[in-house]
């Protein structure tokens, strides 16, 4: 059995309400062993954990407030996210980060959101899940702010230059989350990423958004994430089986939470 783990999962949407039950069963049928799921903000918590305790072999929730929920009610907002963090048992704080593609406007405000949250992970000794769009310097600095020797993560959904690529590895704890985006045709994540260390790389979908190909376009799925393993494998001319198993102990590394579920399912399997 494959034991693949998927580190960016948002199960818990309405995208998946009707089916939710049959795209897992295809996901561990094809060899995923488990779904990490990130929090978008406080409308999303309830559903997340409804999910979480549905599948609890096979779910794994994070807990944060997503860059592009940030607004003016981010104090009360973040207030009650963090009112979780006592209560469950979560694998990252996430998703956090910035986010300037659709929006400036709450800039200023997306900075503190993120401070707060990285100074949780390192108080809890959490890994983070960190979401950039077109913000890459305002994310570094934020990082350098609140002690970059002392933070560890992903930078989820990984679509950097090799400068940016350099940065990230300069920082020491933080692996590079690679998706569907990989596998699209006028990326260069392909070559970006041969500058990174595959003990560095961690497989994710980020359904039900960025299917690879050849379902771009579509509502991804767990299922869909060994095209993207597949295009990993291709790249660092390995089997997509040594794929798994690399990708897999690196998840286990930085989500030190889920190395029991990994195991209790190895037991399983």
């Amino acid at each position: 059995m494959r034991n693949l783990i998927d580190t960016h999962c948002h199960l818990y949407l309405e995208e998946f309400d009707q089916d939710r039950e049959q795209l897992i069963d295809q996901a561990k049928k094809s060899g995923i062993e488990l779904l990490l799921l990130p929090n978008v903000d406080t409308t999303t918590i309830e559903q997340m954990h409804v999910v979480c305790d549905q599948y609890p072999e096979f779910t794994y929730p994070m807990m944060g407030l997503h860059p592009t929920s940030v607004n003016p009610d981010y104090k009360k907002n973040l207030l009650a996210i963090e009112s979780w963090l006592g209560k469950r048992d979560y694998c990252a704080i996430g998703e956090i980060g910035i986010d300037l593609y659709w929006d400036k406007t709450y800039l200023k405000e997306q900075k503190i959101v993120f401070e707060e949250q990285l100074a949780w992970s390192i108080e809890l000794n959490l890994p983070v899940a960190i979401h950039t769009r077109n913000a890459f310097p305002e994310v570094f600095e934020c990082i350098h702010k609140i002690g970059a020797s002392q933070l560890k993560g992903v930078f989820h959904s990984f679509s950097g230059t090799e400068t940016e690529l350099s940065e990230i590895k300069k920082l020491g704890n933080f692996k590079i989350g690679i998706n569907g985006v990989i596998t699209f045709k006028n990326s260069r994540l392909d070559e970006i990423i041969r500058d990174a260390d595959i003990q560095d790389i961690l497989l994710e979908t980020d359904a039900p958004y960025l299917s690879p190909v050849p379902y771009r376009g579509k509502r991804n799925e767990p299922v869909y994430i060994w095209e993207t393993a597949k295009k990993v494998s291709d790249i660092y001319k390995i089997p997509v089986e040594e794929t798994v198993k690399i990708t897999k102990k690196n998840a286990l590394n930085l989500f030190k939470n889920i190395s029991n579920k990994g195991e209790l399912n190895n037991m399983r399997g």
